[in-house]
């Protein structure tokens, strides 16, 4: 009997301190799990108030920053900076490398490269459209004729080839030249003085192709004893001036320069 009321008086004494035991045991539990999230909150809190664009102690950090937070960099410096657990120094000054600056020279080497080759390329470019436009030699060398004078007597017209073009030079008598500088302008279709088709007045230097289809005129025939066209009836005077028939427009008098009094270079 005495017994069994010992261990009833026991019984709810015993049960009070289990109880209070798991109750302390689950409330140190419960502070702990609360101070850890409390502190993932709060360092996930100065994450997000990091300013965006300070870059860490590493490379990899640095380029995760930049990532996350859209900020623009050269392509010398986004290039550069590898990921890497790698920390170097300088040797010489004992100072620490930045981070994620190790591949720089590699990088600014690759870039340099890059834009001589886009220079030579631009360089060539502009080399081809130049000597594309340019005369070749063979065309430059034909594009002026040297014709010596002398040898063209007074009421003599010799024909030349320049440009693939006959040329008349006629060596024009006093008569010839008084006769031109007669005619009025009221009386020529394409009016044009006799002085102003002739550098020298004793030498007239026209290109012999018809202004009218292109026809190659003859000397000493039709109306006015000088250049006739004979495929459609075109009169030419002494100076080369149309004075009748089809053709609009007189003999085209062509580039030249003397050289000497008896030598022209057409062209």
């Amino acid at each position: 009997m005495a017994l069994r009321r010992a261990v009833a008086t026991l019984l709810p004494s015993a049960a009070r301190l289990e109880t209070q035991a798991l109750g302390s045991v689950a409330n140190h539990a419960s502070n702990c799990y609360s101070h850890l999230l409390s502190g993932s909150l709060e360092q996930e809190q100065r994450q997000k108030q990091q300013p965006v664009g300070i870059f860490r102690s590493f490379a990899a950090d640095a380029v995760a920053a930049v990532k996350e937070g859209e900020t623009k960099l050269t392509p010398t410096n986004r290039l550069s900076m590898t990921p890497t657990h790698l920390i170097k120094y300088d040797e010489h000054n004992h100072q620490r490398f930045p981070p994620g600056t190790e591949g720089r020279p590699f990088a600014y080497f690759v870039q340099t490269g890059g834009r001589f080759l886009y220079a030579s390329a631009a360089r060539l470019a502009v080399l081809k459209i130049v000597l594309s436009l340019s005369a070749a030699a063979d065309t430059m060398a034909i594009s002026s004729l040297e014709v010596d004078l002398s040898g063209v007597q007074e009421g003599e017209t010799i024909t030349v080839k320049w440009r693939g073009k006959p040329v008349f030079i006629r060596h024009r008598t006093d008569a010839e030249i008084a006769q031109s500088a007669e005619v009025a302008m009221a009386e020529l279709r394409d009016p044009q003085k006799d002085v102003d088709r002739a550098i020298n007045p004793k030498y007239l230097v026209v290109v012999g192709i018809c202004t009218h289809l292109g026809c190659v005129p003859i000397f000493g025939a039709g109306n006015f004893n000088a250049w006739f066209c004979p495929c459609h009836g075109s009169h030419y005077d002494i100076s080369g001036r149309i004075r009748e028939g089809p053709a609009p427009y007189n003999l085209e008098v062509p580039e030249y320069r003397y050289v000497t009094e008896e030598k022209i270079i057409i062209g």
